[in-house]
């Protein structure tokens, strides 16, 4: 089973031009996936430096057939046109997709910075190892106050998932909108978390969430204890960063941790200021 994460800067790439056929070709290039997970898709979007506006989420779409697009929107205006301008996070699976939930993460005030309304697509998919809940987010930049909340909010969808997985709902046979769809403890979180390792954020993440509620653990750091996260950002150029250094990651609860096989980071393309991240885990 292997995942991409990738925020692809609308498809801006670290020369400045937005061309989102080129972000289609190095996903094509990576190799199979059975999820692919994006952040920064725009949709009907004016305005994003060198970027035409277009739909980026239908053009996902069409360019893998045979996966489920799962679009989340984090900003949802008017695009001046009488339609919507939408920001957010699309997740392509080709697995099975069951429930889909789209959470808006928290924006606690703090004045004098830029924030944007942040949002993480959560998909219930059926993997050949058994089902998992997979999503996708991409957290606050400038405001760590507002980051916090947000690593506290993933934090608290877990263990929500993990109490509903050891607790189910009754279904209500009249109704089908109360229909038990099975929403699982086992868990795997990724995108653009917007900290380093070592941060306080990083280390939030991570920390225990109680009994009977597997926590989060970064991916990289359980394959690779003590070896330093390779860079996601700033490798080729692009007008941010001014260093390399890694912001991206992969979460997986602590019971998928035998599973792992491996992480990498595609350091090649310069197909968008970050590069993407790919994870492989065993059946």
């Amino acid at each position: 089973m292997r995942l991409l994460s990738w925020n692809i800067q609308w498809g801006r790439g670290a020369d400045g031009r937005v061309e989102p056929a080129r972000t289609v070709a190095a996903i094509r290039a990576a190799g199979e996936f059975d999820l692919i997970c994006l952040q920064e898709v725009a949709c009907n979007f004016e305005g994003l430096p060198g970027g035409s506006g277009g739909d980026e989420v239908a053009l996902f779409a069409a360019a893998f057939p045979g996966y489920t697009p799962v679009f989340g929107a984090g900003m949802d205006v008017p695009d001046g046109r009488g339609g919507r301008a939408l920001f957010g996070n699309l997740l392509l699976s080709r697995l099975p997709v069951g429930q889909v939930f789209r959470h808006m993460l928290p924006a606690p005030a703090d004045p004098g910075l830029p924030a944007m309304q942040r949002v993480c697509v959560e998909a219930v998919v059926g993997a050949p190892g058994g089902p998992l809940r997979i999503l996708t987010t991409h957290l606050e930049y400038y405001s760590a106050r507002q980051r916090g909340a947000q690593v506290d909010a993933l934090r608290a969808l877990q263990a929500e998932a993990a109490g509903q997985a050891r607790l189910p709902a009754a279904g209500k046979e009249s109704n089908p909108t109360f229909a038990a769809w099975p929403r699982l403890a086992s868990a795997i979180v990724c995108g653009d978390f917007n900290c380093e390792p070592g941060s306080a954020e990083y280390a939030r993440m991570q920390m225990p969430l109680g009994d009977d509620v597997p926590a989060w653990r970064d991916a990289w750091s359980l394959l690779n204890p003590g070896v330093p996260h390779p860079p996601s950002v700033g490798l080729h150029g692009a007008d941010w960063p001014d260093r390399a250094y890694c912001c991206d990651f992969f979460f997986v609860t602590e019971d998928l941790a035998p599973r792992l096989r491996s992480v990498q980071v595609l350091a090649d393309t310069p197909a968008s200021d970050h590069q993407p991240v790919v994870l492989a885990l065993s059946d």
